[in-house]
């Protein structure tokens, strides 16, 4: 009982697996690509690798793919297909393939005049062939065609218009059996274009020779690149070699009736589409192996697809965009800078922008503050001229007095000179010494006088190079008066060689004037013998400086920081701005004014000043 029961699983397992080896095998379908000339052949290989690329892409079965190329196509031999009729024969005999799809108008011939003993009952799809090489008579009801239609005087119309000044075209086609055949449908076709166009055929030619005279065609010429199977001499070009070295030595534009050979040498127009015609041939392939009668299927030829043109072959060849046929499609355009830069342009351009406004308001600030010092600069001047006036106030008995002194001298001498003239024999000798005595007095009153006016007159800010030491040395000459006349001693120890620094002297000379006379008025109240101020000159490596210190009672410590300081004052009735004054001055001199107490006693005031 147990043994049946193992016997009886057996048997239905493998009726299980005989079932599914059978579904399998439904789903299993073979089919045949048979290429005109070779598989490396355009356009014909481009067809190939859409129909293939199409065919898995819609198909549900499991494809079993075979290729073979029909190389009696490229021979002109009478009788060359009976070796490769025996090979298909002993290849297929057993199972013949569920489809066999022809590509190209040699397969198609070769297919139609051996398919009794071939494939008699074998489903055929003829396709990327013009539909003008297919014999429609000898179709059975198991053969159907997808084919396409060349206009030829459209295309070259079609070109003409984009390049209206061309003179000549170059055909280039091969000699083979195919190529031969198309050459007379062309010469048929494109007969009425013969008065405009130079039409010129160079099939007699070996490619080499061809080259040479193709790139030694005239001005206003074009290209006709059709086929180049087999050339004059009888040498087989496969792949894309011929058409590379057709464009390294072309001088004029190149044109064709497939977008297979699209994408580098071609300047484009309207063209047959292999995307296209695969999905077309595709298409019908899945409904015959569906299980559709391929004589049912009708499927008319296609025309060129609307014109497309490789940008950088226009502008090779200086063709405008502006005069392509509406509906144009322009590929391989290379962006513009702003296309491919946008965001970083967009980008410069708004820091760019920002660092314009930023610059702009930068300026306008500097012009501001520009004018800010100019006017502050006129502030200054106009408190220091104020400044001077009330020093000279403070000056005033000791400049009457100086003054005083040669004038009195000078009307003394002039009435004893008088005296003298009217004597009965005059001292001519001693005359000639008054007369010399009143004017050493003249000249010391009117340098006191020069000095005053020079003190009080109002000039603008201006930069020069002077002589520090020269202007120590003037201030404290103007201020001799004052000095004598307070009792307070001066010492003076200037640098021997000239402080040359650029600043303004009457500006300069106002700061050591009211440092000194400060100096003098913070000794007031002592003895006499105690006053003494000491003025200095000294050269710090690139800074002049000059010091004068006094023997007063100082600066209190806590208000050495307050003396610069506007309206800061010791004095009963001083108005705080001298001191504030003379740093302003000294620091539009790119220097600095320092105050300290000195070690010895009394207050030390510097002037660091930049040398030339």
């Amino acid at each position: 009982m147990a043994r049946s029961s193992l016997v009886r699983l057996c048997v239905a397992t493998l009726v299980y697996a005989l079932t599914l080896l059978d579904a399998a095998a439904a789903e299993h379908k073979r089919v045949m690509i048979l290429h005109s000339f070779g598989r490396e052949f355009r356009p014909w290989n481009e067809y190939v690798r859409a129909i293939r690329a199409e065919l898995d892409r819609q198909s549900p079965w499991v494809l079993d793919v075979q290729e073979h190329s029909l190389i009696a196509a490229r021979t002109t031999d009478s009788n060359p297909d009976l070796p490769f009729v025996e090979y298909l024969h002993a290849l297929y005999a057993d199972k013949p393939p569920e489809l066999i799809i022809c590509i190209g108008a040699p397969a198609a011939v070769f297919i139609q005049r051996h398919r009794q003993k071939l494939f008699p009952a074998a489903p055929m799809l003829f396709t990327a062939v013009e539909q003008r090489r297919i014999q429609f008579a000898n179709l059975t009801e198991n053969d159907t065609v997808v084919a396409v239609r060349h206009d030829f005087r459209y295309l070259f119309e079609s070109f003409l218009a984009i390049a209206p000044e061309t003179r000549v075209i170059a055909m280039v086609n091969g000699n083979s059996p195919n190529e031969l055949v198309w050459q007379n449908e062309m010469r048929r076709e494109l007969k009425p274009l013969e008065s405009r166009v130079d039409i010129r055929w160079y099939d007699k030619l070996s490619f080499e020779e061809m080259l040479k005279q193709i790139a030694a065609l005239p001005a206003h010429s074009a290209i006709f690149w059709f086929q180049m199977i087999i050339d004059g001499a009888g040498v087989g070009h496969e792949g894309d070699r011929a058409l590379t070295r057709l464009y390294a030595v072309a001088n004029a534009p190149i044109f064709t009736t497939d977008q297979a050979f699209f994408g580098r040498e071609i300047i484009g127009g309207p063209m047959h589409s292999p995307a296209e015609g695969g999905r077309r041939t595709a298409s019908v392939a899945m409904r015959i192996l569906g299980g559709e009668k391929p004589g049912d299927i009708k499927t008319p030829p296609s025309d060129f697809q609307p014109p497309k043109y490789d940008w950088r072959e226009l502008k090779r060849w200086n063709v405008s965009e502006r005069i392509l046929p509406a509906g144009s499609e322009v590929d391989f355009r290379e962006p513009s800078t702003w296309e491919t830069y946008r965001w970083q342009i967009m980008l410069i351009c708004s820091v760019v922008l920002a660092q314009a406004l930023l610059i702009t308001l930068l300026v306008h600030e500097r012009g501001r503050r520009l004018l800010a010092e100019v006017q502050s600069r006129q502030r200054m001047s106009e408190l220091a001229h104020v400044n001077r006036f009330t020093t000279a106030n403070e000056l005033t008995a000791s400049i009457a007095h100086e003054i005083n002194q040669p004038l009195g001298a000078i009307r003394t001498n002039a009435e004893t000179m008088e005296l003298m003239v009217k004597s009965a024999a005059p001292d001519i000798a001693e005359i000639r010494e008054i007369v010399a005595d009143i004017r050493r007095d003249e000249e010391r009153a009117s340098e006191v006088i020069l000095r005053l006016r020079s003190l009080l007159k109002k000039t603008p800010f201006e930069l020069r190079e002077v002589d520090l030491n020269a202007i120590v040395g003037e201030t404290l000459e103007f201020l001799a008066a004052l000095t004598v006349g307070r009792q307070v001693g001066v010492d003076r120890a200037l640098e021997p060689a000239p402080l040359v620094v650029r600043g303004d002297r009457i500006q300069l000379q106002q700061v050591i004037l009211n440092l000194v006379v400060n100096a003098i008025d913070a000794m007031a109240g002592m003895p006499t013998a105690e006053r003494h101020i000491v003025v200095r000159t000294d050269r710090s490596g690139n800074f002049a400086e000059v010091s004068i210190a006094d023997s007063g009672p100082g600066i209190a410590p806590d208000k050495l920081s307050d003396v610069f300081q506007p309206f800061f004052t010791t004095k009963e009735h001083g108005m705080g701005i001298g001191l504030s004054i003379a740093r302003t001055i000294v620091e539009a001199h790119a220097g600095q004014l320092l105050a300290e107490n000195d070690a010895k006693g009394g207050a030390r005031f510097r002037i660091r000043l930049p040398l030339a």
